[in-house]
């Protein structure tokens, strides 16, 4: 998936009025992602990321994984975008969806498996949670 059409999708499923706003959505939940996830997780996942999205994760990631739930997920992506505590959840479902969309089956499963299942919502995958 190109980097536009990554976008243009994390518009459409989070509603947002432009692409500068997705754009600022996507990069701070791939941010708050990339801390979650251990080193070489978070290095597979960069590689299907489209370009422009990839650098940013990577700076993010960290070699220990944090360990954190989907509420404090929440809590760090609305503290990035500027507090916006009652849209976090939508944001990031919005931004985790596109990636779920955009990598292979193989890589979500293993991404998915370093998180815990209740992640799994996040991606548009309820029937995993």
């Amino acid at each position: 998936m190109r980097d536009d059409e990554f976008l243009a999708r994390v518009r459409e499923l989070g509603e947002y009025e432009d692409q500068r706003e997705a754009e600022e959505v996507t990069t701070a939940v791939l941010s708050v992602l990339a801390t979650r996830l251990p080193g070489d997780t978070a290095e597979k996942l960069a590689a299907q990321l489209p370009e422009p999205l990839r650098e940013g994760f990577r700076e993010a990631a960290q070699p220990e994984a944090e360990a954190f739930g989907v509420e404090e997920f929440h809590r760090r992506v609305a503290e990035l975008v500027g507090g916006r505590a009652l849209t976090a959840e939508q944001d990031s479902g919005a931004v985790l969806t596109t990636v779920a969309e955009a990598v292979s089956g193989g890589e979500l499963n293993q991404l998915l498996s370093h998180l815990p299942s209740a992640y799994a919502t996040m991606f548009g995958k309820p029937e995993l949670a």
